[in-house]
C-alpha cells in the first residue's frame, strides 16, 4: 500500500502544479498580474526584463529549498521540489493566452485556480515553494501565524510592483488575486491550528525517536487497554495542521497499526517548541 500512498501524492502534486501554471499563464501573467510568494517575485521580474517568468520561478525558489532541506523535514521538502520543478515544466508548455476579457475575473479566477493548486500541494504534506517555506522556517523560530507572515511578505510584494510600474490599477488587482488564492488555500488546508496527537502504540521507542527529531515535545504516558489487557504507550505531541501530513506519514511508516486520534487544540501555554517529555 505504500507505492499506493506515494503515486497518489505524485499524481496530486504534478496535478495541482498544472492549476498553478495554468492559472499563472491563462489569468494572470496576461494581465501583468500578481501572484502571490515568490512566483510574484518572478512575474515582476519578468515583466520588467522580460525574462522568461517559468525559469526566474525555479531560480528564485531553489536557494529557499535548500535552506528549508536544513530547517524543515526532508519529505515536506522532497515533495516541494517535485512541485516546483512540474510547476516550471508545466509554466514552459503552457502557452501565455488570454481567456478572459476583464482583469478582475482573471484575479479572482486565478487566485481560485492557483489557490487550489497550492492548497492541493500543502495537503498532500509539500507545498509550492517560496513564502510558505520561508514562513514555516520562521514560525518554528518564533510562535507566530503561517498566513500573517505571508500575507505581510505578499503586501511588500505588491507595493513594491505598485512603485516600479506606477499602475496602482494592477498592484490591487493583483491583491485580490493574493486574497482569493489565500482563502481557497485555508479551506483545503487549515495552515495554522493547531492539533493534538494521541498515538498509542507498542513502538514506542522508534516512534518517539522520529518524533523528536521534528520541532514538537513529546509527551510518553503508560496506558493499558480495558478489552484486551495490553500495556501499551501513548505517545502526546501537540503540532500544527500544516505538519500533520509529516506526522501521518511518521506513524504509517514505522507502525501502522498504531491507534491515533487527532483533536483540535483551542490554546497551549508553555514552550510550544521546546520538548515536552
Amino acid at each position: 500500500m505504500e507505492w499506493l500512498r506515494y503515486t497518489g501524492t505524485v499524481l496530486t502534486m504534478i496535478f495541482g502544479s498544472l492549476l498553478v501554471a495554468f492559472g499563472f499563464n491563462m489569468l494572470l501573467i496576461p494581465f501583468g498580474l500578481l501572484s502571490g510568494g515568490v512566483s510574484g517575485v518572478s512575474m515582476m521580474i519578468g515583466y520588467i526584463t522580460g525574462g522568461n517568468i517559468g525559469w526566474l520561478y525555479f531560480a528564485l525558489n531553489f536557494p529557499i529549498l535548500v535552506w528549508g532541506l536544513f530547517s524543515l523535514g526532508r519529505r515536506f521538502i522532497f515533495w516541494s521540489i517535485i512541485s516546483v520543478i512540474t510547476a516550471t515544466i508545466w509554466l514552459q508548455l503552457i502557452p501565455v493566452k488570454q481567456v478572459v476579457g476583464d482583469p478582475l475575473l482573471g484575479a479572482i479566477f486565478g487566485g481560485v485556480i492557483v489557490g487550489f493548486g497550492s492548497g492541493l500541494a500543502l495537503r498532500r504534506g509539500g507545498s509550492s515553494g517560496g513564502f510558505d517555506i520561508i514562513a514555516s522556517i520562521v514560525t518554528r523560530k518564533r510562535d507566530l501565524p503561517v498566513g500573517m507572515i505571508i500575507f505581510l511578505l505578499n503586501g511588500i510584494v505588491i507595493i513594491v510592483l505598485g512603485w516600479l510600474i506606477q499602475d496602482w490599477d494592477s498592484a490591487m488587482y493583483s491583491m485580490i488575486s493574493i486574497f482569493t488564492a489565500g482563502k481557497v488555500v485555508d479551506i483545503i488546508h487549515i495552515r495554522y491550528v493547531k492539533v493534538t496527537a494521541f498515538i498509542i502504540t507498542k513502538e514506542t521507542d522508534k516512534l518517539k525517536s522520529k518524533l523528536l527529531e521534528r520541532p514538537r515535545g513529546v509527551t510518553v504516558i503508560r496506558t493499558k487497554g480495558a478489552y484486551s489487557g495490553d500495556d501499551k504507550d501513548m505517545l502526546m505531541t501537540v503540532t500544527t495542521r500544516y505538519e500533520l501530513a509529516e506526522l501521518r506519514k511518521i506513524v504509517l511508516t514505522l507502525d501502522p497499526g498504531a491507534f491515533v486520534n487527532i483533536v483540535e487544540t483551542v490554546g497551549v501555554m508553555g514552550q510550544f517548541r521546546q520538548p515536552a517529555g
